[in-house]
């Protein structure tokens, strides 16, 4: 079912009635960015729904959901996994102030439903919810669940999650495979462009590769994108769109210049639909919200998997492309200049290959699973 006819099926009955939605945790983009899509629909749906966002309020919390137009609170939070026995105990003395938070939160906000997208401030709301016997749900957005997901499944309503592989290691009866929301720039861009570029793609123009190592960039992928410079034949036929985070900004310009290799060369893009449309290409980590971005856009990528990610979950998230012929995977410390050089110029001469990990990217993309999350909840809120 398409984003539009969804909207239109819901709106009758659910305009009839505004609701307070609490949605929980954060840290990451991973966790925050489906929060905001979720969000960004029920404000669709019916704008007098009252929206929070709940969080340790870190300084990027803040300023994506500031610049997002939503109110947030913060609660204290903290997680134990992979600290010292010290740290640990401190972190268990801080949980009843957090706990006691949430509580008030609860009681003032009075929502209709909580939404646990991960992160350790889910952890109390959730509970404080189970508490007051307020409706529940969380999102896992990767194919392993994190710890905190895995101990408040027991506790909610619903489970949503975003690969089919991940549902097995839930209670059955909870799950629901809905996809990874993804931001409501993205689906709109999805819907207003597809129609005029076959295949996702954008013809008669240099072949284009777009490097992203997530808002923050990524210093070794961008590193090996500097080696891979040097390795590079025939350059004039490229071009590159890489988002380099603050820090590598200036030194990965000179770089392309002095590879006369044509660029566009940022910190961060504001316009990211734009540019992943413009791709032919994606050089990119495996988080959860850059993967569904990827196949909801339907794009050929190379992931090099972030390799502290918790449990390793950003390979697990593109191995599980690889095997449907979705995505190219290449470990960082198996990957030097000469060998993603070596890949690129094998997909610039391979374009039948490149497409075809193209469409079955797209198969992978779930554009209405903001819509479907939205649905459920609005159902639970009515049972």
């Amino acid at each position: 079912m398409s984003f539009e006819k969804g909207n239109n099926y819901m709106s009758d009955w659910i305009k009839a009635r505004a609701i307070n939605v609490l949605i929980a945790g954060g840290g990451t983009g991973g966790h925050l960015f489906p929060g905001i899509a979720i969000a960004e629909l029920f404000m669709e749906c019916n704008p007098e729904n009252g929206i929070l966002f709940v969080n340790t309020g870190k300084p990027f919390e803040i300023d994506t959901l500031s610049n997002a137009g939503f109110a947030h609170k913060k609660i204290t939070a903290q997680g134990i996994k992979g600290l010292s026995i010290f740290k640990k105990a401190i972190a268990v003395i801080k949980t009843p102030k957090g706990v006691y938070g949430a509580f008030r939160i609860l009681k003032t906000f009075k929502p209709d439903i909580v939404i646990g997208v991960g992160g350790y401030s889910s952890g109390p709301m959730v509970l404080g919810a189970w508490f007051f016997r307020i409706r529940i749900a969380i999102h896992e957005q990767n194919i392993l669940p994190g710890i905190t997901n895995r101990i408040l499944s027991y506790f909610t309503d619903r489970i949503y999650v975003s690969f089919k592989t991940t549902a097995h290691r839930f209670n059955p009866e909870k799950v629901k495979v809905t996809g990874n929301p993804v931001r409501k720039e993205i689906r709109e861009y999805v819907a207003d462009s597809r129609e005029d570029i076959p295949d996702g793609r954008i013809k008669k123009r240099p072949f284009t590769i777009l490097v992203v190592g997530g808002s923050q960039g990524a210093h070794s992928i961008n590193m090996i994108i500097i080696e891979a410079m040097k390795n590079l034949k025939e350059m004039e036929h490229l071009y590159f769109i890489h988002q380099t985070g603050s820090k590598d900004e200036d030194t990965v310009r000179k770089a392309y210049l002095g590879n006369e290799i044509p660029c566009t060369v940022q910190a961060f893009f504001y316009d990211m639909p734009v540019q992943y449309t413009k791709a032919d290409l994606i050089i990119c980590r495996a988080g959860a919200t850059t993967v569904a971005e990827i196949t909801v856009l339907g794009k050929a990528v190379i992931f090099i998997p972030f390799p502290q990610a918790a449990d390793n979950h950003q390979v697990l998230n593109a191995r599980e492309l690889e095997d449907a012929g979705a995505a190219e995977v290449i470990l960082e410390n198996e990957i030097d200049g000469s060998i993603l050089a070596e890949r690129i110029e094998h997909y610039v001469t391979s374009t039948d290959e490149l497409e075809d990990m193209a469409s079955r990217s797209r198969a992978f993309g779930r554009p209405d699973a903001a819509m479907e999350i939205v649905k459920d909840c609005y159902g639970m809120i009515t049972e």
